[in-house]
């Protein structure tokens, strides 16, 4: 499994590596501008991530903007909803506003609060068919 974390906070970006590495291959990035970067290069490379963690909050480019901008990718190259990037976002603020906006606007497939419950981090992965059961 090919994995990015788009997160600024150095804690959360750490336990997310530590969590996920034994799953797959992570790849981290600071911020939503290096996040589009990264998901561009791994899509024109032909070795598309399988899951992203994106951070709701962070300098550049926030996860709204870079969720719309890799959903917009994957319509642009004929990528169905079936077939596109599961994209986890991760925030400290569980704002309503913030979950419409993922959600209904952006495409996300999940959403959790920080700090990040690895249980239900697990569950979400399997419930994906990401990792066996």
């Amino acid at each position: 499994m090919r994995i990015l974390i788009s997160e600024d906070d150095f804690t959360s970006r750490t336990l997310l590596q530590h969590f996920l590495s034994p799953y797959g291959d992570c790849d981290v990035t600071v911020n939503g501008l290096e996040a589009v970067e990264a998901f561009m290069l791994a899509m024109d490379e032909g070795q598309p991530y399988d899951l992203i963690c994106l951070d709701i909050m962070m300098p550049e480019l926030d996860g709204i903007k870079a969720l719309k901008a890799i959903r917009d990718k994957e319509k642009s190259m004929g990528i169905g909803a079936k077939d596109e990037v599961k994209i986890v976002m991760t925030t400290a603020l569980d704002s309503p506003k913030d979950v419409i906006e993922a959600y209904y606007r952006g495409g996300c497939t999940d959403y959790l609060t920080k700090p990040i419950d690895t249980q239900k981090l697990l569950a979400l992965l399997k419930g994906y068919g990401l990792i066996k059961k």
